[in-house]
């Protein structure tokens, strides 16, 4: 098992950890602050530093059972099992793609009742799917969105157990991606304080820890994907 310390903490750009298996195809880690591809969000990169020796890390997945692996550029050095390593996140990448996954769940809250069909969290441009006939027009949403993070929000995590599900399956906006079961707890990221969030859903990913910190996002277009199904693509103002 690899110690995802990301999940309790996404604003750690480094940790220190011990290898458990090392080769081409991947080296995994007793811990780590790489966030392992999944749920829309690409997985991390950055470097690898032991004595003697570093390696790139060009992208992060998920192994077998509960392992991450951190895959190394082609042909790069492998550091040895059982090696101290110091890992460093590529920062600058991982806080725009906290930016905009963060958007993409104030984009959920002002969608509602729809369903969220698929999605994409891009550090530069990202989407979200709607089952939805008769979306907002491209200003509407794009003013909502920019409210919301002006308001600057906390963005707080929550630790429950996972018969929430059970009890409450409206938490679940995503028909392509469903939470795991069979851990005993489920992951909840809020936004907003008191009894009623800006947006309550279950999510691995990372997230910046105030709406403040996403900057002024742009609705780029909005498209028709099927009867139903119509895509929002936002990016940072500043890409356009």
């Amino acid at each position: 098992m690899t110690e995802r310390l990301y999940e309790d903490d996404a604003q750690l750009p480094t940790m220190q950890a011990r290898v458990v298996a090392s080769g081409p195809d991947g080296i995994v880690l007793d811990r780590t602050v790489f966030y392992a591809r999944g749920g829309g969000q690409p997985g991390d990169v950055g470097t690898l530093r032991w004595d003697g020796g570093e390696t790139e890390i060009t992208e992060t997945i998920k192994g077998e059972g509960l392992s991450i692996l951190h895959v190394p550029a082609s042909g790069a050095a492998l550091p040895p099992v059982g090696a101290a390593v110091s890992g460093t996140l590529d920062w600058d990448r991982r806080h725009r793609l906290m930016r905009m996954h963060t958007a993409m769940h104030l984009l959920c809250s002002l969608i509602k009742g729809a369903a969220v069909t698929g999605g994409s969290v891009g550090a530069d441009r990202s989407r979200l799917d709607f089952d939805l006939p008769n979306p907002p027009p491209k200003e509407v949403v794009e003013a909502g969105l920019n409210a919301l993070i002006a308001a600057d929000h906390p963005v707080s995590l929550e630790w429950v157990d996972e018969s929430v599900l059970d009890t409450n399956p409206t938490l679940v906006r995503t028909l392509s991606v469903q939470p795991p079961r069979g851990m005993g707890r489920l992951r909840l990221v809020r936004i907003g304080d008191g009894d009623v969030p800006v947006d309550l859903q279950p999510c691995g990913g990372t997230h910046v820890a105030r709406t403040g910190e996403i900057g002024r996002i742009s609705v780029v277009k909005i498209e028709n994907k099927g009867k139903q199904n119509r895509r929002i693509v936002i990016a940072p103002a500043e890409a356009g």
